[in-house]
């Protein structure tokens, strides 16, 4: 069992069981709807996925999509497309408690991924901000 939540602390949920997956997807969708070049996400049963503070808002996507946002503060918590993954919740990885109990094993969508997300791994790193000159 492991929990998470939102940005501004409104929504709390716990998950249970094994994940079936874990991924980080490279979708346009995931792009838009996080701001962000990928998303890593949990995949589990539905029933695995519990609600415990908080309400999430739906916003439908394509092709039976639904995207679940922090009412309040926006934080993405998980997608459902009874289409193509029946019965299935992902859940946004880094929104848990506790993100690095969960590692990816793949990466998925990569037709529609970020070109230079192939070599972001090479420009400098910094552990905080770069230094000011």
């Amino acid at each position: 069992m492991a929990e998470g939540g939102c940005y501004c602390g409104a929504v709390r949920y716990e998950i249970s069981g094994e994940p079936i997956n874990q991924s980080i997807c490279h979708c346009r969708d995931c792009q838009k709807s996080s701001g962000s070049a990928s998303v890593a996400w949990i995949m589990l049963e539905n029933d695995e996925f519990s609600l415990i503070g908080g309400e999430l808002k739906t916003v439908e996507g394509k092709n039976g999509a639904e995207r679940l946002f922090c009412n309040n503060c926006g934080t993405g918590i998980a997608y459902k497309n009874a289409n193509i993954l029946p019965g299935m919740i992902d859940v946004q990885t880094a929104t848990l408690d506790e993100p690095e109990a969960y590692i990816p094993e793949m990466n998925i969508q990569l037709a529609e991924q970020i070109s230079w997300e192939k070599v972001a791994h090479e420009l400098p790193a910094f552990d905080r901000f770069p230094p000011q000159e």
